[in-house]
Order: C-alpha cells, then sequence, then structure tokens
C-alpha cells in the first residue's frame, strides 16, 4: 500500500469517527438552531468525503478483479527442505 493510499485511509477512518461524533451531537438535541445546522453542514461534507473514497476504493478493487479474472489458482506444494 502506497503511503498516499494509507493516507486516504486514515482520512476516510477519520472523517467516519468525525461524522459519528457529529451524529451524536446532533441526536442530543442541545444544540441551538444555528450550531445544529452548522454542523448538519458539517455533516453533509464529511459524508461526501467518504462516498468519494469508498467510491475510489471500489474502482480500484473492479480493476484489480479485472486484472486477476483469469488467474487460475495453482496448486501448492510445500518444499522438501521445510522445517519441523
Amino acid at each position: 500500500m502506497t503511503t498516499q493510499e494509507q493516507d486516504g485511509l486514515r482520512g476516510l477512518e477519520k472523517s467516519l469517527e468525525d461524522l459519528e461524533a457529529l451524529v451524536v451531537r446532533l441526536e442530543s438535541g442541545d444544540l441551538p438552531l444555528e450550531q445544529a445546522l452548522k454542523e448538519f453542514e458539517r455533516g453533509m461534507k464529511l459524508t461526501r468525503q467518504c462516498q468519494t473514497a469508498l467510491q475510489e476504493a471500489e474502482q480500484k478493487v473492479e480493476i484489480l478483479l479485472k486484472k486477476t479474472a483469469g488467474a487460475e489458482p495453482s496448486p501448492f506444494a510445500p518444499s522438501n527442505n521445510a522445517e519441523s
């Protein structure tokens, strides 16, 4: 996995954590309307970021599956030098 992919994964995980915390705050009902609207807007932005990251991951998986669609499994043959 490249550094860019790792950063993207960390970014997705962070966005999901932030989104979960935001939902808890909104569901508590303790925020004033103006603050709730700002949090909702932020939540929509986080949702779009997560959706984009997931779409990119799905595309990578599809590409990998297409590249290996014709690949045949090969039988495993342990070497005679295997330690017990």
